[in-house]
């Protein structure tokens, strides 16, 4: 079940320039990084990450023209039986499950749905610390 949007991340050939634009934007710098992979800003009501990434590390097939590289992940309980699931109902896998970060649980998949859409799922325990701040289900 796809619980909450958790992370949106947007791709970037120049990825210092697109760090400092999005942080001029958002009044906000960025309170994680991977040094010249990944910018992540926590923004809004629920602190919802908005990560910046490196092109080099987009899923093969990403577009460089708009809408063609962002992919919005939504939170999920159990990562590996939720992505089974999608393939088993007929999308297909744009990028593998795949570790993040430096171990602390953040675990990506996304597939493309039979329209022709890119889903992307995670592990995030970002997500789930917040909900249970807020007094989510």
């Amino acid at each position: 079940m796809l619980r909450g949007m958790a992370t949106v991340t947007y791709y970037a050939d120049d990825l210092e320039a697109a760090k400092d634009w999005y942080a001029e934007f958002l009044g906000v710098a960025p309170y994680y990084q991977v040094p010249n992979g990944y910018y992540e800003f926590r923004i809004g009501d629920y602190q919802h990450e908005l990560g910046i990434v490196n092109r080099a590390y987009a899923p093969r097939g990403a577009r460089n023209e708009p809408g063609g590289g962002g992919v919005m992940f939504w939170h999920v309980d159990d990562l590996a039986d939720t992505f089974q699931r999608l393939l088993d109902l007929g999308a297909t896998e744009y990028e593998p499950i795949t570790p993040r970060g430096n171990g602390e649980g953040f675990v990506t998949a996304a597939v493309v749905d039979p329209f022709g859409n890119v889903l992307g799922i995670m592990s995030n325990p970002h997500y789930l610390e917040v909900v249970g701040k807020t007094g989510g289900v």
